[in-house]
């Protein structure tokens, strides 16, 4: 029987008559020059000799770098692959080395996939992508997924460039990888790596983070980018980065003030700074994360003339509920409402319709979602973004009935509660908070994603933070009520 001959590179050439790939140029194990892409030359441009291509397609690399590969057309499997080789001397000897064994090679320059772009596949209705890595993310855990329309929107606000995938067909399985630097044999910002042709998909977006690309750019930059996409009113942003160039999106706000809030790559509830006014960006990040483990960007966000300010959140449905909203606030500005240091106040029904319009226009995109606003006398603004319901409802934080809780006077602020929280987590005990501070706030945050049992006791005198018995948790509040 024939073997069917698989020419890796002959699939190359074809695909680089439909789209931008890396440069390239192969050869037969006889050294002859089968084909070749190098930017600056024609196509399949025959070259004098194996050092001249080698020192062609070195010096058109971006990354001054040559990768040889080998393959035997009697076989699908991939040979050697060499990364990375800097000289024409090394690249030749490689390639030399692997025809005398019989192989054919490709040498394509050297792309690192660490320089700040995304590697994904579209197909459909669905792009998927992820920073720091090959087309194959989208086979890990972390890959963010939009649908294609708001993906590639995404896509070209972060990077300042649209993608070049609109060209293919819907029914066409695209890899392709965005580089911030122009790469490949046309000298785009796009490379494709395969192109298939599958049929219909039916696939849909599950769009959620955290996920790698919401940790690259920062958990509240990327959820205020999807609140943008959906069309809410967002106040302008820029965004500056560890790695890659500011970017900005949002609507203007005509205040002529900035607050910088600082953007971790995982949700940190209050935390991190926040702070009225322009301050040197490089600073505060190097002052608040020096190691950079933590801290992905920060976002200079144009200020609103807030007149109330507050967050919203979605209970989980229960027993065949409908489950509820509790939206919570205050007067002015709501830095202090959320890390507890100012009190809740009753929200005119204007403003709390205006939350529940922005609510059921996100849900009817997302499912449930929870958001920070902040309110001026013509607008409800969105300052931060996350999808998901919680359990909390009426006062009560996360559901469940220990043994023990321990009493926390809200005065004492958030870090003191992480201390306590860490203390509690596997203990089976609960903690409840002593004052009036919101479920809403970053106090009810924490405790959410600890998921530690939780309530809040509003008293006048505030005891002391102690260890008691817990007969059971206070019952919930009807949907639309007062919790007091």
């Amino acid at each position: 029987m024939t073997r069917e001959l698989h020419f890796k590179d002959a699939v190359l050439n074809q695909l680089a008559r439909r789209a931008n790939v890396a440069q390239f140029v192969s050869f037969s194990p006889t050294l002859e020059q089968r084909f070749a892409r190098v930017f600056g030359y024609g196509a399949n441009h025959r070259f004098a000799d194996l050092p001249a291509a080698c020192a062609a397609l070195l010096a058109a690399s971006g990354e001054q770098s040559v990768n040889v590969r080998s393959f035997d057309p009697a076989t699908p499997k991939s040979r050697e692959f060499v990364y990375g080789l800097k000289t024409v001397d090394e690249i030749a000897a490689n390639v030399r080395r692997l025809a005398a064994s019989g192989l054919y090679t490709v040498l394509n320059e050297t792309i690192d996939v660490n320089d700040g772009g995304v590697s994904g596949v579209v197909l459909g209705d669905v792009i998927e992508f992820a920073p720091g890595d090959t087309p194959r993310a989208v086979e890990k855990p972390g890959t963010a997924a939009l649908p294609r329309a708001s993906g590639m929107r995404l896509l070209e606000t972060v990077y300042g460039f649209a993608p070049e995938l609109d060209r293919y067909d819907r029914t066409t399985r695209v890899e392709f990888s965005l580089h911030p630097l122009r790469r490949g044999f046309r000298h785009e910002h796009s490379i494709i790596w395969e192109l298939e042709e599958v049929g219909r998909s039916l696939a849909k977006a599950d769009v959620r983070w955290p996920n790698r690309f919401s940790s690259f750019i920062g958990d509240k930059a990327f959820g205020l980018l999807v609140a943008d996409l959906l069309g809410l009113p967002v106040p302008r942003t820029t965004v500056i980065t560890r790695a890659i160039a500011p970017f900005t999106f949002g609507q203007p706000t005509a205040s002529g003030e900035t607050w910088f809030r600082t953007s971790p790559r995982v949700q940190e509830p209050g935390k991190y700074t926040t702070v009225r006014g322009w301050v040197d960006p490089f600073h505060l990040m190097a002052r608040e994360d020096p190691t950079g483990d933590y801290i992905a960007s920060v976002l200079a966000q144009e200020g609103v003339d807030a007149v109330y300010s507050g967050a919203v959140v979605a209970t989980e449905k229960s027993n065949g509920g409908r489950g509820s909203l509790t939206i919570e606030g205050t007067r002015g500005f709501g830095d202090e409402f959320m890390v507890g240091r100012k009190k809740r106040v009753p929200l005119p029904r204007s403003v709390q319709a205006r939350v529940q319009r922005l609510y059921a226009s996100a849900a009817r995109r997302l499912g449930p979602v929870r958001f920070e606003w902040v309110a001026d006398t013509r607008r409800t603004w969105v300052v931060q973004f996350h999808r998901g319901a919680s359990p909390s409802y009426g006062r009560i934080i996360f559901p469940g009935k220990p043994a023990m809780f321990h009493r926390f006077d809200v005065e004492a602020g958030l870090e003191p509660l992480r201390s306590l929280i860490e203390q509690v987590e596997g203990t089976g005990e609960g903690i409840v908070l002593v004052g009036d501070v919101g479920v809403t706030s970053h106090f009810g945050d924490v405790l959410r994603r600890a998921r530690v049992p939780s309530f809040i006791e509003s008293v006048t005198v505030r005891p002391r933070v102690a260890a008691q018995p817990l007969a059971q948790l206070p019952q919930a509040t009807p949907v639309g009520r007062s919790s007091e």
